[in-house]
């Protein structure tokens, strides 16, 4: 049995080793020329490998650029997009409320004439958070009623 050997038409181009122009990267992006400029003058994309006409970008600058324009349609500032390129876990938009969609709420109750309504989601808590906080509403409630007799 012969082992199999890949040639390199066989194997799938690499996208991190294509390089890019200015104007492929735009239409790519779908970022005007000026505003990817802007983006690398305050430090929102990488610079350009190499100078002047031999200038190229790479896959990462297209991901750069991907990036800041999803956050950018979700309403993300420039300032957080910056954080978020940087590492920092990227934010959740609210969504919009539009009519007739519906929202999942809980209700808690904690004693008599007070209750609490959680977005679970939306507050980022688990379910297993929800019960923490529940039984920390409770406890608190119970406390003051203690300090009132």
């Amino acid at each position: 049995m012969q082992a199999q050997t890949k040639t390199p038409a066989d194997q799938a181009p690499s996208t991190e080793l294509k390089k890019f122009n200015l104007d492929d990267l735009c239409t790519l992006s779908d970022t005007s020329k000026r505003t990817v400029r802007y983006y690398m003058q305050i430090g929102l994309v990488d610079p350009p490998i190499g100078a002047t006409k031999a200038a190229h970008y790479l896959h990462q600058h297209l991901d750069q650029l991907l990036t800041i324009r999803k956050l950018s349609d979700a309403g993300v500032s420039l300032e957080r997009i910056r954080d978020v390129l940087s590492g920092e876990a990227p934010p959740v938009p609210p969504r919009r409320r539009q009519p007739g969609s519906v929202e999942v709420r809980t209700h808690l109750f904690i004693a008599e004439g007070i209750e609490l309504e959680i977005s679970p989601e939306q507050a980022g808590l688990s379910p297993e958070q929800v019960r923490t906080l529940l039984r920390a509403f409770i406890k608190t409630y119970q406390d003051l009623q203690g300090e009132n007799k």
